[in-house]
């Protein structure tokens, strides 16, 4: 929650709002209805759409683009990669424990989310913080509309995620994995690369 709004400033192109301790690139574009929090970097040729909440400490590798009303916390984004309408990625991920009274509390989700080079992320995707390690997703590897991938999860390099995939926590995928549409990998599952995995339909 913004408290004080002295340190924040029109960004010269595109007229965004941008905190006063933000690394932002002259070449960077931020528009209209956007914020930069405090100490995020973002780097050359990035477009923050209208919007769009860069968080604190946030960094954006060069020319990636950031669609409208997404939103980025706890997490760095790499080089070229494409961040469609509503994604969010940063938030804490779904941890609770039962205590000795029965009461249920919640799990620290105090780790980060990794985001590799060249990634695209679909429409209204959801990529969890990690709790007790970063939630990684490798470069290249591209991801539909519709996905939620849980907390602590790590993808590795060229994977496709098709729409309304739901990967769940600290689930570990190597290289060159596909998941077709709607298939769920329940929590703690490694999977070997170059595996291909379809939900089978009856007719």
């Amino acid at each position: 929650m913004v408290t004080d709004c002295s340190e924040f400033g029109k960004w010269r192109n595109g007229g965004g709002i941008c905190h006063a301790s933000a690394s932002i690139d002259p070449t960077a574009r931020v528009e209209v209805g956007a914020v930069v929090h405090s100490e995020s970097m973002i780097g050359a040729g990035v477009c923050v759409g209208s919007g769009a909440v860069v968080g604190p400490s946030v960094s954006i590798g060069r020319l990636t683009k950031i669609g409208y009303n997404v939103s980025l916390s706890n997490c760095s984004v790499g080089e070229s990669c494409v961040i469609h309408n509503g994604v969010c990625i940063g938030q804490d991920g779904f941890g609770f424990f039962v205590d000795d009274e029965g009461r249920m509390l919640k799990k620290p989700q105090m780790m980060q989310v990794r985001i590799g080079n060249y990634v695209e992320i679909g429409a209204n995707t959801c990529i969890d913080r990690g709790s007790w390690r970063d939630t990684v997703i490798g470069d290249h590897s591209k991801i539909d509309n519709l996905v939620q991938i849980g907390h602590n999860v790590v993808i590795g390099t060229c994977c496709m995620l098709c729409g309304q995939v739901g990967i769940a926590g600290s689930v570990t995928m190597g290289d060159y994995v596909t998941l077709g549409g709607r298939v769920a990998v329940r929590d703690h599952v490694s999977i070997a690369s170059k595996v291909y995995v379809f939900l089978l339909s009856k007719f």
